[in-house]
């Protein structure tokens, strides 16, 4: 059965070649005859007969989502108001959300996950017979086949929610209900163990297969689960770096995973299952890794496709970990490290993007940063994520607090039919990258470099972070060096001036203030404390921006520091954030 994992390096390799070996049109092709076999055999009779055998038996456990429910969602289903996506689908009590146009694609997407089906079950009282209703309605229109609604990012997500809400559901069902409920989950867990698109997801797509398998009673979920764990045991050690990060380095996909882990865990205790050694120490290193990306404020940083996650939701995660309480101060396998000291906490992203398969998340934002001053989140990225609606041009370096070069980037994801073959991998990142650190009882030193701008403008960007225990401070230098030997220059080719602009993207509940010499910036934040940015830049501005958080973008605005460089002795620009007196 096919997974799309064996020998993934070479797999990888022949796959990153394919745009140059058959151009775009050839990949044109290859996607419509990938899809129009897709279609023909998964909508088949033979393929729909396969799904449904065996039968199973009816319901053995009830699979937990540790994910925290929103009781005020569910009164707003229950009154027939679907917020879902960054839009909203007025139905009325009664309404029928599946043969309607749904405003947005985002919604419908949401709609077809169930990512309804945790908030409307929070109330007890009504919620199960609206969803086991809103199911049934689904089923008939749904149930058998559908490109979209059983495409695997929406179909992996459904097969979750339905498992973790079936017994929930069972309660005030017929017995005809609760076994076509059985059989739908059956079927489209089967259906999901066998899809091998979207390699990055095939761990996720097997622990949720082995999650619907422990809420199915007989033969037919116990060979379910065999497979799904034999599955997952193979991919949880590409999935997951030994030091707990996702192999995407997104550290929402990390937490997202955890929450499906710990619920397998929980349904196999309900089996009275022992849990796989693999899962166990999966767990633990995720939840290690969470607890070193949770922020000052308790929200999750955001860099690499991953947005700002709620305070609440993460705590729920690191609820269920009773082990180290402190978090590690670097994650150096994965690239990323925490600066403390006094009231601030820098989180630095010191790593080359991810490759291959897990590179459909990938930003190109080398040596982002987020700020934390006090419990102010002042400093942050974009946030960008696939749940936002979002251009691509969120995923390049103008979107995170680093250094950027006039209007270049340091990667691209990819479009048109490579991203539809290969997926919207980020390519022509920077790989090569170096960090090296020092902690000492004054504070604590970050040295980092890459040359990734290099081919096109013969400069290294070099980073170095200072975070002052004593002074309160984070003092930073952003410097282009030349690579290699010092250009000759004569009258005929006088050296150019490169604009380059160092960046600090601010979060929506920050605000900021340039001050009367138009170089020192004030920002405050929910606490109303002051903290000063000052540096040599050659001007300073103050410009719009935006962040993400919950598949919605909030308005937002960003301190600019221009500087140029020259092309025979580079440039740089120093700064310094430190906290305002009282009364300034």
């Amino acid at each position: 059965m096919p997974d799309g994992t064996a020998d993934p390096s070479r797999r990888s390799a022949v796959l990153a070649r394919l745009p140059s070996l058959i151009g775009e049109t050839g990949l044109a092709g290859l996607r419509l005859l990938r899809a129009a076999w897709d279609g023909e055999w998964y909508g088949s009779p033979l393929h729909g007969q396969l799904l449904n055998w065996p039968t199973p038996k009816g319901i053995a456990s009830r699979p937990r989502d540790f994910r925290p429910a929103n009781p005020i969602k569910a009164r707003a289903i229950l009154r027939g108001d679907f917020d879902l996506g960054g839009s909203v689908l007025q139905l009325g009590p009664t309404g029928d959300p599946w043969d309607l146009p749904s405003p947005t694609y985002r919604l419908a997407q949401a709609l077809h996950r169930y990512d309804w089906i945790r908030d409307l079950l929070a109330d007890t009282a009504q919620g199960p017979t609206q969803a086991l209703r809103l199911h049934m309605q689904w089923r008939r229109l749904f149930g058998s086949w559908n490109t979209f609604s059983w495409s695997p990012a929406i179909l992996e997500r459904r097969v979750f929610n339905l498992a973790c809400a079936l017994g929930a559901l069972a309660a005030g069902a017929s017995d005809a209900e609760i076994a076509s409920m059985t059989l739908d989950l059956a079927r489209q867990a089967r259906h999901l163990l066998t899809l091998s698109k979207a390699p990055d997801r095939a761990a996720e797509r097997a622990a949720v297969v082995a999650v619907a398998a422990c809420a199915l009673a007989g033969r037919p979920g116990e060979r379910l689960g065999k497979a799904a764990i034999a599955r997952l045991e193979s991919l949880l050690p590409r999935t997951v770096l030994p030091d707990g990060v996702h192999a995407s380095r997104s550290p929402q996909a990390g937490l997202e995973l955890l929450f499906d882990l710990l619920t397998l865990e929980d349904a196999l205790s309900q089996r009275g299952l022992e849990p796989p050694p693999m899962l166990t120490r999966t767990i633990d290193r995720l939840s290690n890794a969470v607890r070193f990306f949770t922020l000052s404020d308790g929200h999750l940083a955001s860099f690499q496709g991953g947005e700002s996650v709620r305070a609440a939701r993460v705590a729920a995660a690191l609820a269920q970990d009773s082990g180290m309480t402190r978090p590690p101060d670097a994650v150096p396998l994965s690239g990323y490290h925490r600066l403390t000291g006094g009231g601030l906490l820098a989180m630095v992203d010191a790593g080359a993007p991810a490759q291959g398969d897990f590179a459909v998340l990938a930003c190109a934002q080398p040596f982002a940063i987020e700020v934390i001053c006090g419990r102010d989140r002042l400093i942050t990225n974009s946030g960008w994520s696939p749940d936002g609606a979002a251009p691509p041009a969120f995923r390049l370096v103008d979107a995170a607090s680093t250094l950027a070069m006039g209007e270049s980037s340091v990667g691209a994801p990819l479009l048109g039919p490579s991203a539809a073959l290969l997926g919207p991998r980020l390519a022509g990142a920077p790989r090569q990258v170096t960090a090296r650190r020092h902690d000492g009882p004054e504070g604590v030193w970050l040295d980092l470099s890459h040359d990734a701008w290099g081919p096109r403008f013969g400069l290294r960007h070099v980073r170095r972070l200072f975070l002052d225990r004593v002074q309160n401070q984070l003092r930073g230098e952003d410097r282009l060096d030349l690579i290699g030997a010092k250009p000759r220059t004569t009258k005929s080719a006088r050296p150019r001036y490169l604009p380059f602009a160092v960046r600090f993207h601010l979060h929506p509940d920050a605000r900021a203030s340039l001050a009367r010499d138009q170089k020192s910036v004030l920002i405050r934040g929910p606490s109303n404390q002051g903290w000063w940015l000052r540096s040599d830049a050659s001007e300073v501005l103050i410009e719009p921006s935006f962040h993400f958080a919950d598949g919605t973008s909030r308005s937002s605005s960003q301190v600019v520091l221009m500087g140029r460089a020259r092309s025979d002795i580079g440039g740089r620009v120093r700064w310094k954030l430190a906290v305002a007196d009282a009364g300034t």
